[in-house]
């Protein structure tokens, strides 16, 4: 088959577009507001997109906020920073529910019945239940327009300053036990995917 995106044209029940770019790893951000109150969601445009300085981004949509901004983008650009928390099979639950779409004023972290703990570099929360953590400094943002106001992203860019890896995750030989992280990654309509032992191979780069 074949469509284009902006005439809708696929004759599909839904847009097909999310289970083509598959899987998606999922940003679990965390921040703070200026009152303090604690805000946690997940965004499956997300994505790490350099080494040096390592550097990950996550692409907020519009939302029914009087400026239009997702919490975690509102948060990230005024008190700039802002924490990826892993999503992995054990916490997949709680990652749906944070998912919501709550007031400003309410913490998803105590909402879900998450635990919050210190950052060392930033003032955003950790979630303990996550085995991994990248505390990022908020960089800038970049608008994506849409083709209409309702469809612009847009993304957030951080610098990854602080790396918590929980030891158990790390083998004797001092490699990351992905299987033992057990990530969990979007895939299109409501499906999501895991990496596990049975899922990982090898390959090697050609010299």
């Amino acid at each position: 088959m074949f469509y284009e995106p902006k005439n809708g044209d696929h004759g599909l029940p839904k847009n097909p577009f999310n289970s083509l770019i598959i899987p998606r790893p999922i940003g679990w951000i965390s921040t703070v507001d200026q009152n303090g109150i604690f805000n946690l969601a997940p965004y499956s445009f997300f994505n790490a997109i350099s080494y040096r300085p390592p550097t990950v981004m996550f692409s907020a949509g519009a939302s029914g906020n009087a400026d239009r901004m997702k919490d975690s983008a509102r948060n990230a650009e005024a008190s700039g920073e802002f924490v990826c928390n892993l999503a992995t099979w054990e916490t997949r639950e709680q990652m749906n529910s944070s998912s919501a779409t709550l007031p400003p004023t309410c913490d998803e972290i105590d909402q879900c019945g998450l635990t919050p703990i210190e950052s060392r570099l930033v003032k955003a929360p950790r979630i303990a239940e996550a085995p991994v953590h990248l505390e990022c400094r908020y960089l800038k943002t970049t608008e994506m327009p849409g083709w209409q106001v309702s469809d612009n992203y847009k993304v957030v860019f951080g610098e990854v300053i602080g790396i918590h890896i929980a030891d158990d995750c790390i083998t004797d030989g001092g490699i990351v036990n992905v299987a033992k992280l057990s990530p969990i990654g979007r895939l299109g309509y409501n499906d999501y995917t895991r990496v596990g032992v049975d899922s990982i191979f090898t390959l090697r780069r050609p010299d």
